[in-house]
């Protein structure tokens, strides 16, 4: 339920939670208990950001409950082929590997 502003002629003013429903009805006074009616007290809180700050903020909520998930699955056809692939490591009866094609100051993880 939101806070809205209110203005007691006797007391001044105060703020409420009312539903929704009800933003644009009075309030009783939690003080001397007369009705007062609704007021802006306070200018809005509009949210100024640069837009691609925005849609970062965006996508982390978003992204917080409901990722993003990749159309692959099972038996996709670009990353499940029937084909496999020759191996491009040699291993060594030692339990040595190398890797002909790599560049020698690479290493391997």
């Amino acid at each position: 339920m939101p806070l809205y502003d209110y203005f007691c002629d006797d007391c001044g003013p105060f703020t409420a939670f009312a539903s929704l429903d009800n933003f644009q009805d009075p309030c009783d006074c939690p003080h001397c208990a007369t009705t007062a009616p609704r007021v802006l007290m306070n200018a809005p809180r509009l949210a100024v950001m640069s837009s691609g700050a925005r849609r970062a903020h965006e996508t982390n909520e978003r992204s917080a409950d409901s990722p993003k998930r990749s159309n692959h699955g099972p038996g996709c056809s670009c990353c499940s082929s029937s084909k496999a692939r020759p191996s491009k490591t040699l291993h060594h009866a030692n339990g040595a590997k190398s890797f002909p094609t790599k560049r020698p100051w690479m290493i391997s993880h």
